[in-house]
């Protein structure tokens, strides 16, 4: 058994951060389930929203965020997390984080803002088309120097260890309060399951794009951190809420790369089938209008035509200014056979960002002493039923910044609790591979099918009747063979798919991003959290 005061598990730029600003307090420790570098972070495009501007200001960052988020953000958590922002971002620069600039009229250095879908004003930091990956680099390099930090890559988080849990084979622990302790971690190199002590968990695991047949995420985001939480008794919030982006390239051999919102920021436009622009007909912020509006006219333009996707548009800029700010994308459309400077780009809608997830107050605290969330994997109350574009990695940066002032008090109180080895019993190997990547399938197609960009009862019916049988099915299967990656994602993939239906089912109501045809208004008696708690029903 391994001892830390702090398991940080994820490497974004929450778990990243979060380790920085705790390691000089003690002993911190990373996991992450593939390599240091790979988390949702890095695949982020578009950039940072922060004010930084003198055309811009707080009133505005936080009036856009709030009309966004469609009558469910917690205004207090907007002021304190945008208000914090500007703060953080100097942090990063100090690090080495390196964001776009460019020379003013009056031949001063200022940072060149984008907009996107939205904002009202400039304010999104960016390096080019990579901003997640430059700031990942650079907290990457910071980690890696420090001596207090020790990253297990290739590991996965099991299960959390709680009191609750001890309990059953302890009897002493009958009165011990209710708190996170540890948790289990899978070695995928040799297979085997250890058991680290901590007195501070924090969950940064980053989303659950991948519980969808289409999205943006990278291969990782299966639904750990939420999955985990709920097992232990943590309350969740707003599971309901997924983002689609409007615009993943629609190509066969690049379904997951994204064409970011900067491109609408810079001037593209969406077409038909018949290279009409449809937007006009949606919303009169056009092409900039907030990505559930703009996700929901593409999937409406779409099945009015029977067309598999639309186009988006930014020929008319100069080819030299596209291969400039959008570097990484026009060598990605190029390689699939595509001249963004000479011709549209086919996109479609897919999964993007979970804007619910573990409930914690606006210091990164579950309902669970000793286990804290950030980043996406956190609920904090603001994004509510939407999230602004760019305002996540704010959020990520910000709320690891307050958590981790939280954490260092609670750290310093040790917990003398055994925590017993992982038990295989009389578990087997997995005799049937096949069966793990079925139900992976079934679960991601139903998903798409049911529980899409609009909904209704009978969809989301079915899609809550499948996954109980394939919830029992996949729970008899982790008892009775030993554990591996696969199927431990696959475990948390189902769990978390159940809890995001039984969310929408709860929700009698069209709000931001839950959108269903049988309750195609809002309904004021649903203005407020969707609250998930295990072994209670949903309530909102």
């Amino acid at each position: 058994m391994k001892t830390f005061h702090y398991v940080i598990v994820g490497s974004g730029i929450a778990g990243l951060t979060f380790a920085l600003k705790v390691a000089a307090r003690g002993s911190t420790a990373i996991i992450t389930k593939s390599s240091r570098a790979d988390s949702n972070t890095a695949w982020a495009q578009g950039g940072l929203a922060c004010v930084s501007s003198q055309e811009d200001s707080l009133e505005f960052h936080v009036r856009d965020t709030l009309i966004a988020g469609d009558g469910l953000c917690h205004e207090d958590v907007v002021r304190t997390i945008l208000e914090q922002g500007p703060a953080c971002v100097q942090e990063l620069l100090s690090l080495g984080v390196n964001f776009d600039h460019r020379i003013n009229d009056q031949g001063d250095q200022q940072f060149n803002l984008g907009k996107e879908g939205g904002h009202s004003k400039r304010r999104i930091l960016h390096n080019r088309d990579r901003t997640g990956f430059e700031i990942q680099r650079a907290l990457l390099e910071a980690v890696s120097k420090h001596p207090n930090i020790t990253l297990f890559e290739n590991h996965m988080a099991v299960d959390l260890i709680t009191t609750e849990k001890l309990k059953k084979k302890q009897p002493a622990l009958e009165h011990a309060p209710a708190r996170c302790v540890g948790l289990y971690v899978f070695n995928k190199k040799n297979m085997l399951v250890e058991t680290l002590r901590a007195n501070v968990t924090v969950l940064a695991t980053g989303g659950c794009g991948k519980v969808y047949l289409y999205t943006t995420n990278p291969s990782i985001a299966t639904g750990d951190g939420i999955a985990m939480a709920w097992r232990a008794g943590a309350l969740l919030a707003n599971m309901e809420f997924m983002q689609f982006h409007p615009t993943c390239l629609y190509h066969p051999k690049g379904t997951s790369f994204l064409i970011s919102e900067a491109l609408r920021g810079e001037g593209a436009i969406l077409l038909n089938s018949v290279g009409e622009r449809f937007m006009e007909s949606y919303d009169p912020r056009l092409e900039l209008a907030p990505r559930d509006v703009v996700a929901r006219a593409i999937d409406a333009e779409m099945k009015k035509r029977g067309d598999q996707y639309v186009s988006l548009d930014i020929s008319h800029r100069p080819s030299s200014f596209l291969q400039e700010r959008f570097p990484k994308i026009n060598a990605a459309c190029l390689h699939f056979g595509i001249d963004m400077s000479k011709e549209p780009i086919p996109v479609v809608p897919a999964a993007h960002y979970q804007c619910g997830g573990v409930k914690t107050d606006l210091m990164g605290r579950t309902d669970l002493a000793g286990l804290y969330a950030i980043g996406e994997t956190a609920c904090t109350g603001l994004h509510g039923a939407n999230r602004l574009a760019s305002n996540s990695l704010l959020e990520a940066l910000v709320m690891a910044h307050r958590a981790a002032a939280q954490a260092q008090v609670e750290a310093k109180e040790s917990f003398d609790i055994p925590l017993p080895k992982w038990n295989t019993g009389e578990a087997q190997d997995v005799d049937e591979g096949v069966v793990i990547h079925h139900n992976w399938d079934e679960i991601r197609r139903l998903m798409w099918d049911y529980m899409g960009i609009v909904r209704t009862n009978k969809r989301l019916q079915r899609a809550a009747t499948r996954l109980k049988n394939l919830e029992e099915e996949i729970q008899e299967f982790y008892w009775n063979f030993r554990v591996s990656a696969d199927l431990l994602e696959l475990r948390n993939l189902v769990t978390t798919a159940t809890l995001m239906v039984q969310a929408a089912m709860s929700r009698q109501e069209s709000r931001g991003l839950h959108y269903t045809l049988d309750y195609p208004q809002h309904c004021e008696k649903f203005a407020r959290d969707t609250l998930l708690k295990r072994g209670s029903a949903p309530y909102s």
